[in-house]
């Protein structure tokens, strides 16, 4: 197979002129995006109906969504097992202090960006959803593995082992989201396995309780814990292997015909579907890009208050309750969450409001919150308890971002890199909250809250930065004539009788950058 296009000084020459073709430049087919091949051999470039297109939606939705819910809830649980554990016994089981007890969430997150690039780069390399599956067993033994630690030492490796593994859990989610649904559904549909958090804080509420109940000798409640959560994410890794698809290109639960429509369907993205050729191009690019700064800048403010993952417990301990009362209204905060980005989601998909400003707005409910918890008394503790409900909007901020960032990156090497560099500055973030949380500060933590009164407010500012940043490039692209360059490309391809055929390829499918494709427009 090969690709013609018609002389330009843009389209890199990476080959001789074909014999066919005497001025034109070849390209090699894995230059091009995996989706060309498919859109070639469709029998009509006409767009889908709006009924097939959404009878195609709903079947994706009803084969990848129940999956990667599920994934991501245990994903979340795991990681999560370390704040629940810290009132199930963890710290004296174990023979740990506080300080170390922060360690083992900071670690988690410190192999987590070591290994954030060379995990992208795997999930370019190789079939996405079956690294993803190998990364969820590994995880899974690992998890099961604390139960038997009886260190800090022994916890610090395990710990190490889950941070490298979840490299590839929510970038490969990004991806596969970018591949399979357009730029208006993708932030909806990340809303929709983000919001297993809150799930997963429920279930670990209620499992916690269960097992605070528990009375077996030599095994506390906290090892239960991590055995029962280790055994169904070992399931989950089974069940990933077996129907998570790559991509649309070799989905088996879509028909033939249905792979062709699932490539039209996303061409509106402009994005692509994937390519596995490293781009040095592209690669440069994505650290020249402004807003890839942006984006890894408010990665990493947003995420120093994701550190409460594994304090949140201990916080409403100190409010007064007692570590059944504890436990139960944990619950809540999964809850919470769980409206919290469904609110966030929705107004970010309004065309009046946008990514921008919806995310800027979830973050004022919580400065509001971490303002209140610094100057309520601190035996008004119901009062503390709601100004700390308050503050969890912040999470859902992230959110956005993460549908956005797949929403206005395009070119597969680049995406993985952004994508690379987003999840290094959420682990940056993630390793730095929790020495925010000092014993010396409790009970009332005045200095995290002010910390985090002031990431709100900045990272609210620069969602907006982001926005304008945006607009502004839309409009530049408007003003320009139009490029052509890429708009006379055509793949060779054998028929079903054997014979040669041209097709014109859209440049959706070129594996283009969004600040290659001239046409590309940012979605606010």
């Amino acid at each position: 197979m090969s690709y013609h296009s018609e002389p330009s000084e843009k389209m890199e020459r990476l080959d001789q002129p074909s014999n066919d073709h005497v001025h034109a430049h070849v390209v090699v087919q894995d230059e091009v995006d995996v989706a060309a091949k498919l859109a070639a051999s469709a029998e009509s470039d006409a767009p889908l109906t709006p009924e097939v297109a959404a009878k195609l939606r709903r079947k994706i939705d009803w084969h990848l969504m129940p999956l990667m819910c599920l994934m991501y809830l245990m994903a979340f649980a795991d990681k999560t097992t370390l704040g629940q554990s810290a009132i199930l016994g963890i710290m004296p089981g174990a023979h740990i202090d506080q300080n170390q007890f922060n360690w083992l969430g900071t670690i988690f997150y410190l192999s987590y960006l070591v290994f954030e690039y060379p995990q992208n780069l795997a999930l370019q390399k190789l079939p996405v959803g079956k690294w993803m599956s190998i990364n969820i067993f590994i995880w899974a033994v690992a998890l099961l593995a604390h139960a038997a630690c009886k260190s800090f030492g022994s916890l610090f490796a395990v710990r190490f082992i889950l941070g490298i593994c979840e490299g590839a859990i929510t970038p490969g989610f990004m991806i596969v989201t970018s591949m399979f649904y357009t730029r208006d559904e993708q932030t909806k549909r990340v809303g929709y396995w983000f919001l297993m958090n809150g799930l997963a804080i429920i279930f670990l509420g209620f499992v916690s309780f269960g097992v605070l109940h528990t009375k077996t000798h030599n095994f506390m409640p906290w090892q239960w814990l991590m055995i029962i959560t280790g055994l169904i994410t070992l399931v989950t890794a089974v069940l990933f292997w077996f129907f998570f698809p790559d991509s649309p290109a070799n989905a088996r639960f879509l028909t033939p015909e249905e792979r062709v429509q699932a490539v039209q369907r996303i061409k509106v993205n402009q994005t692509g579907v994937e390519n596995k050729k490293w781009k040095r191009e592209q690669f440069i690019e994505a650290f020249t890009d402004p807003k890839t700064w942006i984006i890894a800048l408010l990665a990493a403010l947003g995420n120093v208050f994701n550190s409460l993952t594994n304090q949140r417990l201990i916080i409403i301990s100190t409010f007064g309750f007692t570590p059944i009362q504890t436990t139960l209204i944990g619950c809540v905060d999964g809850l919470l969450e769980i409206i919290y980005i469904w609110i966030a989601v929705n107004l970010a998909t309004m065309r009046k409001i946008g990514r921008g400003y919806a995310g800027a707005l979830m973050f004022m409910p919580a400065l509001l919150g971490a303002i209140l918890l610094n100057t309520l008394p601190q035996h008004n503790r119901i009062g503390l308890l709601f100004s700390y409900w308050l503050t969890i909007t912040a999470i859902s901020p992230f959110v956005i971002l993460l549908g956005w960032t797949g929403s206005i990156t395009a070119g597969h090497t680049k995406r993985t890199t952004v994508n690379a560099i987003l999840f290094v500055a959420y682990g940056i973030g993630n390793a730095a909250g929790p020495f925010m949380w000092k014993k010396k500060y409790q009970p009332r933590n005045e200095i995290p809250w002010i910390v985090n009164a002031v990431v709100f407010g900045v990272c609210a500012i620069f969602l907006i930065i982001l926005r304008f940043y945006l607009v502004s490039e839309n409009k530049r692209r408007e003003s320009e004539s139009h490029d052509d360059s890429y708009d006379d490309v055509y793949l060779t391809h054998v028929d079903e009788k054997g014979n040669s055929v041209e097709k014109k390829i859209d440049r959706a499918f070129l594996d283009m950058t969004d600040i290659q494709n001239r046409e590309f427009r940012y979605i606010l």
